[in-house]
């Protein structure tokens, strides 16, 4: 096969996959490509390079099929362009390292059959978190993590399964009123809870772990959409600061993040700063963020890291923040809009429609 026929093919795939994504349905094998953005945007800045090197444009196909591909190249930049430290930050810095109003937060999805609990245990004394989230945790993991951990972590909420979706949550801090929830189902757990700050002001936590779109597990993303925007409206409705950490199953510029986020209120503690990738940790060339922190205008960001390997799929992800409400007015998010309202309103139609077509 010649070169030119190879970046033809390669072509009408990438366009192919651009388009795809913008189907609106929840068929995992539609929402899978919402993920390899980084990728796709690099390879089709490639091979347009290679074909404008080493080809004549001789005729009107030439021209056209270049354009179709710059066009692709730019639409798919865009999506990725604010995860890059070229675009202005969401969070802002901090402008205090006053440790009255700091709080250091660090999840990891540890990976349930992953049985190297060392590597953590490094990495949470490393890191130092106040507060700590683990998803994927089951009993074993639970009895390790417990033993690995300082007598400073006098708060915990626990629910280690064997499903997968065990969660469990340590603080420095005292937790206020913490609870399991089971938002979509009642083998997909949740951590709600206020935090008491260092400075004496409530924060409240959201840890979220919701399934995703998979062929073996779930089909359709209409679970995992539907616990993102149940829990947008929880912290759009909290009359207190919020943060919401975990692993989302979903990467930072799919349209159901970008709409939790917007109908949230919150803010992306990576944009302007990183892709700050976290999955897949092993595989090199195959990586996009999928554990997340968003967090209400009253924080800015101290400190934002990927942790090095813990022998999982993910890696850790931690973020030091300082509470500053005092400037929140410098990085207000925009209220979300009928609009997006009516969308995510329209998640949580397909599952009670998901349900009740279930039940018969």
């Amino acid at each position: 096969m010649s070169l030119k026929k190879f970046l033809t093919g390669f072509g009408i795939i990438a366009i192919a996959l651009t388009l795809l994504p913008l189907i609106p349905a929840d068929y995992w094998w539609i929402r899978m490509f919402d993920f390899p953005h980084i990728q796709l945007t690099s390879l089709t800045l490639l091979a347009i390079l290679v074909y404008y090197i080493k080809f004549d444009f001789k005729d009107l196909k030439d021209y056209a099929f270049v354009t179709i591909l710059i066009t692709c190249f730019i639409f798919q930049f865009s999506k990725i362009a604010p995860y890059t430290p070229f675009y202005k930050k969401q969070v802002l810095d901090a402008t205090t390292n006053n440790s009255t109003s700091a709080i250091k937060v660090l999840t990891a999805n540890v990976l349930q059959k992953n049985e190297n609990d060392n590597k953590l245990k490094a990495i949470i004394n490393e890191m130092d978190a106040d507060v700590i989230v683990f998803t994927e945790a089951n009993t074993r993991w639970r009895n390790a993590i417990v033993q690995s951990i300082s007598s400073e972590y006098m708060y915990k909420v626990e629910l280690p399964l064997e499903n997968t979706y065990g969660i469990l949550m340590y603080s420095k801090l005292e937790l206020v009123n913490p609870e399991v929830k089971f938002l979509v189902t009642d083998s997909i757990p949740s951590i709600h809870s206020k935090v008491r700050l260092p400075s004496g002001d409530l924060a409240q936590i959201y840890a979220i772990h919701p399934t995703p779109p998979m062929p073996q597990e779930n089909p359709l993303s209409t679970d995992r959409d539907a616990e993102l925007m149940m829990t947008s409206e929880l912290a759009r409705n909290s009359r207190i600061p919020v943060i919401v950490i975990g692993d989302f199953n979903d990467v930072a510029w799919s349209p159901t993040t970008l709409l939790f986020q917007a109908t949230s209120e919150l803010l992306d503690v990576r944009v302007g700063r990183g892709f700050y990738n976290t999955f897949d940790a092993t595989k090199f060339l195959l990586r996009w963020p999928l554990d997340h922190v968003f967090v209400s205008p009253e924080f800015r960001v101290a400190e934002l890291r990927v942790g090095n390997s813990i022998e999982s799929d993910h890696y850790p992800y931690y973020v030091a923040l300082t509470y500053e409400p005092e400037d929140a007015k410098h990085q207000m998010p925009t209220p979300a809009t009928k609009e997006q309202l009516k969308k995510a309103q329209e998640q949580l139609d397909k599952l009670r429609t998901k349900e009740a077509s279930g039940a018969e």
